[in-house]
């Protein structure tokens, strides 16, 4: 797409935003408001499934379109991405337990992984590794904007109408996303020598869907040494390995294992991965100390996590900007990782709502200082014929890290909830014996912290008990909101220590300079027609 006008690149630019606008806005709509969605539906044990089923089939679609974009062009993985999303939102709002949410998630996951990877690439398509900073900050505050705008209006949405309409609410700019790429977004001949790598594919898909599963039931629904979990990951590595095998002889490989002798790819996806781990896994319980330990109901929750999107928004502008004018990329991650590390560690230790929104700055102005960068590495350490399938690698590598660590966050969750909840019920615990069976079993029920996630049915179950014992439901509902704070200290710290080992592989990354063309230096130097050639032999 190099003969393009600066001006048809700016309007693909804009079909390509509100096409990510759309993924993104349906993401922090629901973010904030899926604690008491699950509370209604029920089913908190499986809380965790609906993002990992999302995480995993994003994942999966993420690496397959990475190279069959490369082959297709971009436009016609777009808007399948798109189709796929709307279906999956719209049959989500007809969720009538846990289990269809989880379903139609997956479906919505499908689409978005299509959309993010078909347009990050694009954006390598268009546009040259030095100018892409821009632009990736661009995309950033995109996202950053869908995060501001989302939260107060899901907590709105989900206090106010029925919680279906968070799913449906922004079908229609779907169809505008869908028009816009049909009519802007050119089209790109097939290349007609390359070949689809079914049986990689499928091997991948397999390791990727055996790994993640191991992760996500492990400690939940089966215990780590389980033969389940241990047939599981035994079926990773045995899928890997056959995986290595068949990419080594593929003539188009799905994932060319030579991407990996690039140190500069290699060391940027593993930072993606554990960095994605500590933050993904960490951040999804945000809602919980709001929600459930502050008593905040889900339309204010939103305005509690905005100033982090807000932050963000204008530092990766910024950030972007600076990149594309100097060049260099690499002392953005070096600033901005510490300083999305700090934020963690104030989460861990807030407890009120101001120091929450103080998280939330530290934090946004790190991750928009940060995140930027490592798209940019890989996609300017690789040919633009191999720009897809980089471009995938790289989103691979965030989304199994940002699922295995929700699923890793999700264990240490549960099984510190559990130890705490049985600390604080021996020590501090409401004395029933006094009280008459019948209200004791009443109060039985104020022992789930999922309670805490549901502020009207907690409200309405304390009016049907008697006025005598409503300081023996507060002495429960404080013993729920000291144990789940405690719990969420713990997993806000994992993440801190996860996201610090991201920082320490950061200092290994090795910088080269941002290229001003689309083409790699060796075909820069290369004569261009044969009067060149003649001219050089002369």
């Amino acid at each position: 797409m190099g003969d393009l006008t600066q001006k048809k690149k700016v309007s693909i630019m804009v079909a390509i935003m509100v096409a990510m606008f759309f993924s993104a806005i349906n993401q922090t709509i629901v973010g904030t408001a899926m604690p008491r969605i699950i509370a209604i539906l029920g089913g908190m044990d499986h809380y965790t499934w609906v993002i990992t089923i999302y995480m995993l089939t994003s994942t999966i679609a993420t690496v397959l379109v990475g190279k069959l974009s490369d082959i297709y062009g971009r436009k016609p993985f777009i808007l399948a991405g798109i189709v796929f999303f709307m279906i999956g939102a719209f049959l989500s709002g007809f969720s009538k337990d846990i289990f269809q949410m989880i379903t139609y998630r997956g479906i919505q996951g499908l689409g978005a992984g299509i959309i993010m990877s078909s347009a990050f690439t694009a954006v390598g398509d268009i546009f040259t590794p030095r100018e892409r900073g821009k632009w990736m900050g661009v995309m950033m505050a995109v996202f950053s904007f869908s995060s501001v705008l989302g939260p107060p209006l899901g907590g709105w949405l989900v206090d106010n109408l029925d919680w279906k309409w968070l799913f449906w609410i922004f079908l229609p700019l779907g169809i505008v996303a869908f028009v816009m790429i049909l009519m802007l977004f050119p089209k790109v001949e097939r290349k007609e020598s390359e070949k689809i790598d079914y049986l990689g594919s499928l091997f991948l898909s397999l390791m990727i869907i055996a790994t993640l599963l191991g992760f996500s039931w492990a400690g939940t629904k089966y215990d780590w040494g389980s033969v389940e979990i241990l047939g599981l990951f035994s079926a990773a590595i045995v899928f890997l390995g056959i995986f290595i095998l068949v990419e080594r002889k593929a003539k188009s490989p799905v994932l060319p294992l030579s991407l990996f002798r690039n140190d500069i790819v290699t060391i940027s996806n593993s930072i993606g991965f554990i960095m994605n781990a500590g933050m993904m896994g960490a951040l999804i319980y945000l809602p919980f100390f709001v929600q459930g330990v502050e008593g905040i109901s889900p339309t204010y929750s939103g305005y509690v996590t905005m100033p982090m999107s807000i932050a963000m928004l204008a530092v990766s502008a910024i950030t972007g900007s600076l990149i594309t004018k100097t060049g260099k990329y690499k002392r953005f991650a070096i600033i901005g990782m510490p300083i999305m590390i700090a934020g963690m560690v104030i989460m861990a230790y807030m407890n009120s709502v101001w120091m929450a929104v103080v998280a939330m700055i530290v934090f946004g102005i790190g991750l928009g200082t940060g995140m930027p960068v490592f798209s940019i590495t890989v996609q300017n350490a690789v040919s633009p014929a191999q720009l897809g399938v980089a471009t995938a690698s790289s989103q691979l590598f965030r989304n199994m890290g940002g699922t295995i660590g929700i699923a890793v966050m999700g264990t240490i969750m549960q099984s510190s909830l559990v130890k705490n909840m049985k600390s604080l019920t021996a020590s501090a615990g409401a004395d029933l014996t006094k009280i008459d069976p019948k209200t004791a079993e009443q109060l039985a029920a104020f022992n789930s912290p999922q309670l805490l996630l549901d502020h009207p049915k907690l409200e309405q179950m304390k009016q049907t008990l008697p006025p005598d014992i409503q300081p023996v439901v507060t002495q429960l509902v404080d013993t729920l909101r000291e144990a789940l704070s405690s719990s969420l200290t713990t997993v806000f710290l994992a993440g801190a220590a996860v996201t610090l080992v991201a920082f320490i592989l950061t200092l290994f990354l090795r910088e080269i300079p941002l290229r001003t063309s689309n083409k790699m230096p060796q075909e820069e130097a290369k004569p261009s027609n044969s009067s060149e050639v003649s001219s050089v032999k002369s």
